[in-house]
């Protein structure tokens, strides 16, 4: 057996709520969330169960891919939400599933565009940063819970092959350079790999990315709106010392 069976072995999975186009945005949605589920291999089968059974309770089958926005318009596949029963079963059931304590923990980062702009160039790559800043915060926190004795695979939603390639370039920028609070050689033994994964293939940590990433959204867009998706998942949120350290706005 090698060495690295013997690490405990984590994965990141992200995904993205609004778009990181800075200069052409939504004046309603003016806000780039990426959004990623830090979570054990042990904890994974967990989840990835839970999910799946909930699934064939509603749908009959394991292939339905849960989608945020088409659940919250009970649009294609969803379109069984219209009922207010069966919709009061899947919220109360995935409910619960994001609100288990220590199965996954919420590293995410929120770019506001209108202070961003104003403030940094817009050519910056803010899907890049974001992905900094997620991959900074993982590693904090498996090596919090491992003494440094883990690896961390990353796994991203596909998008298009130029937008893969520019972030590829940028993760092994940061492969070689580090960043401000890790260095590239610690950086480079923890995370053992970077891949890109459609939503087609019905990878469950990707949706509950996504699911979690709207109500985070809309928590830093409007803070005083009741937001019960938000209080489930909150707790989840990397905390070190008191500190939500898994929530990142930029700027703030």
């Amino acid at each position: 057996m090698g060495q690295d069976s013997k690490k405990e072995h984590f994965t990141l999975f992200i995904d993205e709520c609004g778009d990181p186009n800075l200069e052409k945005y939504d004046k309603t949605f003016p806000l780039f969330t990426l959004c990623g589920i830090l979570i054990s291999d042990k904890k994974s089968t967990w989840l990835e169960k839970e999910v799946n059974n909930l699934k064939q309770e509603l749908w009959g089958n394991n292939d339905v891919i849960f989608h945020s926005r088409e659940i919250r318009n009970c649009s294609r596949d969803f379109v069984n939400l219209l009922d207010q029963n069966t919709k009061m079963r899947f919220y109360s059931r995935i409910n619960e599933i994001l609100g288990s304590e220590d199965v996954y923990v919420v590293v995410c980062c929120c770019i506001l565009k209108e202070p961003f702009v104003e403030r940094f160039n817009t050519r910056e790559d803010v899907y890049g940063l974001s992905l900094k800043y997620l991959i900074e915060r993982a590693i904090f926190h498996i090596d919090d819970c491992t003494d440094g004795n883990s690896r961390l695979r990353i796994i991203v939603e596909r998008r298009n092959p130029n937008q893969n390639q520019a972030l590829l370039k940028y993760y092994n920028g940061l492969r070689v350079n580090g960043t401000k609070w890790i260095t590239p050689e610690r950086l480079k033994d923890r995370i053992k790999s970077l891949s890109f994964v459609g939503k087609k293939d019905n990878v469950i940590g990707l949706q509950i990315a996504d699911l979690i990433a709207y109500p985070i959204s809309r928590q830093i867009l409007n803070p005083n709106r009741l937001n019960p998706a938000f209080e489930i998942i909150a707790k989840n949120i990397y905390t070190y010392k008191g500190a939500k350290l898994g929530l990142k706005i930029i700027p703030h």
